[in-house]
């Protein structure tokens, strides 16, 4: 093992501590920008992959640029390459182009004959990818249920449902508060609750249809904040 890492058979030897340091900057501040990014996005179109492309796509570019070390033969063989998965392929998740990318510069450094390069690259973004994986990085939980009712009741009387609402949950938004007319007038209300307890949905929802002036009520588990 200590002659694989000693001897590489590229122009410029491998120097592994460098490699290593490089490496893990590019994972450490592509981890701060995305935290950076989780607390600042606001939106509907918010994606767990596009912020673990955060993560991994600095630790890819550092590895390319490792590869090339002002190598001009195969920086445009890289830019060949490229070329060639972009007109075969369209990727819909960030994070597929992120694997694209890590399987084209493994490959490179193999081929440019840096397989200590490769070796160590290949195992630290595999590590990379099994910690966002495990750790589930990126996702955001801020609710847990969506409830939706009919309110017939005079909206100055609500009080008495949020208080309901506050004796169950932590959170509790209105995201949604539309006049209906006709057969049954009064409001729908629809609710994002963040809850005190998951696993009480069913007596929140016991309780809100015992309740005077509220009818077709709904509760629907909320999933983590992702784009389809």
């Amino acid at each position: 093992m200590t002659d694989f890492f000693s001897y590489d058979y590229s122009l410029v030897p491998t120097n592994v501590p460098a490699v290593l340091l490089g490496l893990l900057l590019a994972f450490l501040g592509g981890h701060l920008i995305a935290w950076v990014y989780m607390l600042t996005h606001s939106g509907l179109s918010y994606s767990r992959s596009f912020v673990n492309s955060l993560v991994v796509i600095p630790t890819v570019v550092a590895l390319v640029m490792m590869v090339l070390s002002n190598n001009l033969v195969t920086a445009f063989g890289l830019m060949a390459v490229f070329a060639i998965v972009r007109f075969r392929n369209i990727l819909r998740d960030t994070l597929d182009t992120g694997y694209i990318l890590c399987v084209i510069v493994v490959g490179m450094a193999a081929g440019t004959m840096k397989f200590a390069t490769a070796v160590i690259g290949c195992l630290v973004i595999c590590g990379i990818m099994l910690y966002l994986w495990f750790t589930g990085f990126g996702a955001r939980h801020r609710y847990d249920i969506i409830l939706n009712l009919h309110w017939s009741r005079p909206l100055t009387e609500l009080n008495e449902l949020r208080e309901l609402l506050q004796r169950h949950s932590v959170k509790a938004i209105c995201a949604g508060q539309r006049s209906s007319h006709g057969e049954h007038p009064g409001t729908d209300l629809s609710y994002r609750l963040l809850m005190r307890d998951p696993e009480r949905m069913e007596d929140l929802a016991a309780e809100l249809r015992a309740m005077q002036g509220i009818t077709r009520v709904t509760v629907l588990k909320a999933e983590d904040e992702s784009e389809i």
